[in-house]
């Protein structure tokens, strides 16, 4: 008889692969929209909150790559919250993680069927949306490789498109809609704010670690190479849209990069940015998708959400139910809710998330020097910052987060007391059965 083996997640991603979904995860249709928004608060003077932005980042992502060399692990951000801080914090990190990405990738999803029903007049919005995290949801159960193969395509055409906007559009730029330039203004301070939310999915390689080869090794230098290709893409495309438009120009555009290129009067040249938008969204729900699944995953076999979520696929060694699980509910939720107020949810979860991970970083004794013990405070402080705007900015992203965090307060403390309680039956039976 064949011996029977339990599934176990395969190293299949390699680092290409890796920074691929972690590009995927940043560089979605956010940068198809936010140029204008930003431009709207800081004038042509955006480019300096793109780099202040990224740099913000970059300090939360030194503090990511440091646990992550520690010990590369499915689930991130929670695991190491979990161990380093205290289980309630772990969770907490997990649970706000998961909430953000699910509702995230359901805007998404919309956020591709509108640029679809701009293309097919008529296209019912809410039904292409839900059929699209069906899709992507059966690709994610055939396995993490499969997933990361098609998300490089994704991953490929839409930097193919942003290098063509770059690279073409300069060609008919004018440096005098760089006038004026504030960059000391208080509108860059805003700019910056919205700014580092395009830049949102850059842990999301270290929610899949288990899955990635070497992954002690290519984990950090994955966080770290594409945030720095994103960086660049993003100030590149700023300076041309820029250059094109004026910041007045992109600021009162929904649709910024079609607009800035329109000034090329190529209708073929803005058809090309429209197909990069829908190609960006689609890539954005792919790794949307593969994030929350093997977060649940991470989570349900810890026992802090059902173990259901735990099981493995015997043949394709998936998370299945966790996948199947976060496609449905992405699916009904862009079938039933309008997402547009709900979504600021993410903006705070994710700096919460980050303040876990860098109180996490500082705890870990396993570097030596100042700098290693510093730049994680230092992205502490950067956190609790955009905190504070956050609730000075949005405070409606303020109420709705901490409504979430006392439902996974709740709940977490319902568990723990249901742990408990079966600990103690357990302990009682054992005690009859040898007194």
């Amino acid at each position: 008889m064949a011996e029977h083996k339990t599934p176990t997640l395969k190293r299949s991603i390699g680092l290409w692969s890796a920074v691929a979904i972690n590009v995927g995860a940043i560089i979605g249709g956010g940068i198809f929209v936010v140029t204008g928004i930003v431009a709207g608060y800081a004038g042509s003077a955006f480019i300096i909150s793109m780099i202040v932005a990224g740099l913000i980042a970059f300090i939360t992502a030194t503090s990511f790559a440091k646990l992550t060399a520690w010990q590369p692990v499915e689930g991130g951000a929670y695991e190491y919250g979990r161990q380093l801080v205290s289980p309630s914090a772990g969770f907490l990190a997990g649970w706000m993680w998961l909430v953000a990405n699910t509702f995230t990738g359901a805007a998404v999803s919309l956020g591709f069927a509108f640029y679809l029903s701009a293309a097919v007049p008529g296209v019912p919005v809410n039904v292409v949306a839900a059929v699209m995290c069906l899709v992507f949801t059966a690709l994610n159960l055939v396995g993490a490789k499969e997933s990361a193969a098609v998300n490089n395509i994704f991953v490929a055409i839409k930097l193919s498109v942003l290098a063509f906007f770059v690279v073409f559009g300069a060609l008919y730029a004018n440096t005098a809609n760089f006038a004026p330039f504030t960059p000391l203004s208080s509108g860059v301070l805003y700019a910056t704010f919205f700014i580092f939310f395009a830049y949102g999915g850059f842990a999301r390689v270290t929610v899949i670690a288990e899955e990635i080869k070497d992954a002690k090794r290519n984990v950090p230098r994955a966080l770290l190479l594409s945030l720095g290709l994103s960086m660049v893409v993003y100030v590149l495309v700023g300076l041309v849209a820029v250059g094109l438009l004026g910041a007045d120009g992109l600021g009162g555009s929904a649709s910024p990069l079609s607009a800035a290129m329109a000034i090329s009067g190529s209708s073929v040249a803005v058809q090309v940015i429209s197909v990069g938008g829908l190609v960006a969204t689609a890539s954005v729900l792919l790794t949307a998708i593969l994030g929350v699944s093997r977060m649940a995953y991470s989570m349900a076999r810890r026992h802090d959400l059902p173990n259901t979520l735990a099981h493995l696929h015997g043949r394709f060694c998936t998370p299945y139910k966790a996948i199947i699980g976060t496609g449905v509910v992405m699916a009904v939720l862009v079938l039933f809710l309008d997402l547009t107020r709900v979504v600021a949810i993410s903006t705070f979860a994710l700096v919460f998330n980050y303040c876990i991970v860098n109180i996490s970083a500082y705890k870990l004794q396993n570097g030596a020097g100042r700098l290693r013990r510093s730049l994680p405070l230092l992205g502490l402080v950067t956190c609790l910052m955009l905190l504070a705007f956050i609730l000075f900015a949005t405070p409606e992203a303020w109420v709705v987060g901490v409504v979430f965090l006392a439902a996974g307060t709740a709940y977490f403390l319902v568990q723990k007391n249901m742990r408990g309680r079966k600990r103690v039956l357990a302990n009682e039976a054992n005690s009859k059965v040898n007194p």
